[in-house]
């Protein structure tokens, strides 16, 4: 059975999500700041609005997959006239957690149905209805959206009535995506650095798991254990020798993360594990 929904915001991951949606068989009115990106639409069989609120207008389900905290208040302003009464907004958008809250808190006291799904999902992944889909909310709104949801996404994670934890999850979440690329970026110019090609730097992945990384030293510093493994001390020394290897190429991480030890070292924490650089959070 066709349902009629509404996207705004129609960017490379909105248009994936659209496309799905037509080859799903939903009807589907779109609408994008630049015109021309909700346009390009129009030959997969979407309808496109010139206004959010006409966009929203007859719309069993509205989607935004916009850019930011102050374009979603904003489109969500817009769009209003034409809200029909009952209609579930579904925030796909990366926002900031305590703007969220405030957000979420409002519009549903305001009679405004909102619920904040942000997702790990790239536009080739919309298409094909793969990822991960956070969400946080009211459990009424998600249980009522979860069918929908479902067919987006492979996986669907509800972190429970707290209207912001959907969006923390997804920052720690691309906090790891951005830190491991930075690091693999790093090692990348060691290596190269001293004449050994990115390629076969990149083999050292073959038998060096990250993820035991993760599972491992990373769930002690959760629990606030520093049991010396690798002694901070040591570590640091490691860290300088990666830096002068680099040379003068610029490096994304590791100096940062130098500085960090050296704090922690002044401070006496030179003999503990080296996860002791997440004792803030222990504390």
């Amino acid at each position: 059975m066709s349902t009629h929904i509404a996207y705004l915001g129609t960017g490379r991951l909105g248009s994936g999500f659209v496309e799905a949606a037509l080859a799903r068989g939903d009807s589907v009115t779109v609408w994008n700041r630049t015109p021309d990106k909700a346009k390009a639409l129009e030959s997969f069989g979407a309808r496109v609005a010139a206004t959010p609120a006409e966009a929203v207008k007859g719309a069993e389900r509205v989607h935004l997959v916009l850019k930011d905290d102050a374009t979603v208040e904003h489109v969500i302003t817009e769009l209003r006239a034409g809200l029909g009464d009952g209609v579930i907004i579904v925030d796909h958008t990366t926002t900031q957690p305590a703007l969220t809250a405030e957000r979420a808190v409002r519009l549903n006291a305001e009679g405004v149905r909102y619920i904040h799904c942000p997702v790990f999902i790239g536009p080739a992944m919309a298409r094909k209805g793969q990822g991960i889909i956070l969400a946080s909310g009211p459990r009424a709104l998600f249980d009522a959206v979860q069918p929908a949801l479902a067919t987006q996404a492979t996986k669907l994670e509800y972190f429970g009535e707290r209207p912001d934890a959907a969006a923390v999850f997804k920052l720690c979440g691309n906090a790891y995506l951005v830190g491991t690329g930075a690091v693999i970026a790093d090692v990348l110019t060691i290596a190269t650095s001293a004449g050994i090609a990115a390629d076969d730097a990149m083999k050292l992945f073959d038998f060096f798991n990250p993820s035991a990384i993760v599972s491992g030293r990373g769930k002690s510093m959760a629990a606030g254990d520093f049991t010396p493994s690798f002694e901070l001390t040591m570590a640091r020394k490691d860290v300088r020798l990666m830096i002068e290897t680099a040379g003068t190429r610029p490096l994304a991480a590791l100096p940062g993360i130098a500085a960090r030890m050296d704090a922690l070292i002044d401070a006496g924490h030179g003999g503990a594990d080296m996860g002791v650089i997440a004792i803030d959070v222990a504390r």
